[in-house]
């Protein structure tokens, strides 16, 4: 029986605008004033920042998601490009980076929107000022339970990686074999309960304490304890395009990244560092409440985790068209 048509589109069309509605309020997100710019990517080449890390040396490192080349960049504090490391002739959708020593970084060509991949890659190679191509192995990992998304990769205090999927409903960590093979399938072990770590997640990273981890979502991050993955807390983040990169300093001072060209790297204020010592950042106990219960003194130097309410309303109006479409869809059968 032929299919009914929608009047203006498809059912599939309208399912579509309903899972591009929260890419969409990102982009529309205006920056709060509050926030604390370190610098804008002035590399017209990094235009889907996508995974940060902070190197010791005040040097930053991210790289492109989407089919860009095997490449990740390092830039000054000033956002300009002083590196480029190439490590693989191609790659399918690098999301992820992790810090793996002063002068090194894990790449993770880890993305996989269809959760169509038979494995994903990592990759560990050099990076720092100057231009050069790492022949360093590339590394299979494969999921014990089908293929997932995962934008998300973490390097423990051990050097142990661990992934963490982009689930709609909640993440779950897998941890890779102690030893990685560059010659075989390395398979990835669950942790903890699945969907476990907040919906969406888009970066992370062990905090100095090596005992939390802290991941990231678009708009808001939560800190859990590690190895038992329990929630400790969760608080808001500046609002940004498209954020997906996360980065801790060893001083505990948290950065976030966003995609698009130009964007901007920010620095959480004093009262949103990570304590080396405690692993918690201050920012938990002190401005989780949204809006906090006594404006800041100084408004510039909190985060703004307040949101406005249009977009929960308009996201809240996209499910309910579709549904109506649907119904009107089976009616027509």
């Amino acid at each position: 029986m032929p299919s009914a048509r929608l009047p203006g589109g498809s059912a599939e069309r309208a399912l579509l605008i309903l899972v591009l509605v929260p890419f969409l309020l990102g982009a529309a997100a205006a920056p709060s004033e509050d926030e604390h710019v370190v610098f804008a990517f002035k590399d017209k080449q990094i235009t889907e920042s996508s995974g940060l890390v902070a190197l010791p040396d005040g040097l930053f490192v991210t790289t492109n998601d989407s089919g860009d080349d095997a490449r990740v960049f390092t830039v000054d504090d000033h956002g300009r490009t002083v590196g480029v490391t190439t490590w693989a002739d191609d790659a399918t959708d690098v999301e992820a980076l992790a810090p793996a020593s002063a002068d090194e970084v894990w790449v993770g060509d880890t993305g996989d929107n269809r959760s169509s991949r038979d494995s994903v890659q990592v990759a560990r190679v050099p990076v720092g000022r100057g231009d050069r191509t790492s022949h360093a192995p590339v590394y299979d990992l494969t999921y014990p339970d089908g293929a997932h998304d995962a934008e998300t990769l973490l390097a423990g205090p051990d050097g142990r990686l661990y992934l963490v999927t982009k689930g709609f409903l909640g993440g779950t960590v897998y941890a890779a074999p102690t030893h990685l093979d560059p010659d075989a399938d390395n398979r990835l072990v669950r942790l903890g309960t699945a969907g476990a770590i907040l919906p969406m997640a888009t970066d992370g990273t062990f905090l100095p304490d090596g005992g939390h981890v802290l991941i990231r979502g678009y708009g808001s991050a939560a800190v859990y304890d590690f190895p038992s993955l329990d929630r400790v807390t969760g608080f808001g983040l500046p609002a940004q395009p498209q954020g997906e990169g996360l980065a801790v300093a060893a001083d505990g001072t948290l950065y976030t990244s966003s995609e698009g060209i130009f964007s901007k790297v920010l620095r959480l204020p004093q009262s949103g560092r990570c304590s080396a010592d405690a692993g918690i950042c201050a920012l938990d106990r002190a401005a989780t409440a949204q809006p906090p219960p006594t404006p800041p003194a100084e408004p510039h130097v909190a985060p703004r985790t307040d949101r406005q309410w249009w977009p929960w309303l308009l996201v809240g109006g996209v499910g309910v068209a579709v549904i109506w479409l649907q119904a009107r869809l089976l009616r027509r059968r």
